[in-house]
């Protein structure tokens, strides 16, 4: 059973930033590409950020591009998310996924929130 364990979130100040972690662990498997959604109270779940396994360009949601860079250590199996500039409005749960050659997965979600 393939499991994303996900690590980095917390209260933090406007202005100030975070790095969120995840791990994908299992049996072998083929990572295509890992990504990062959000969703905040009362709103749907947002995509944030993708990153390939290929080498090929990172995505960006426009409300993440020039303040978050998504990062990958592929000897780990992990992707990362450094969230910059952080805005209230950045305040959800983050939320991990994976594409991979056994399936697509989930994580178990990060609470960020940001306090001014």
């Amino acid at each position: 059973q393939e499991q994303l364990v996900e690590s980095g979130g917390g209260l933090i100040q406007v202005g100030d930033s975070l790095r969120l972690s995840c791990a994908a662990s299992g049996r072998a498997f083929g990572i295509y590409n890992m990504a990062w959604y959000r969703q905040a109270p009362g709103k749907e779940r947002e995509f944030v950020a993708r990153i390939y396994w290929s080498g090929s360009s990172p995505d960006y949601a426009d409300s993440a591009k020039g303040r978050f860079i998504i990062s990958s250590d592929h000897a780990k199996n992990t992707v990362y998310l450094q969230a910059n500039s952080l805005k209230p409005e950045d305040a959800a749960t983050y939320y991990c996924y994976a594409a991979t050659s056994v399936g697509n997965y989930w994580g178990q979600g990060l609470q960020v929130t940001v306090s001014s």
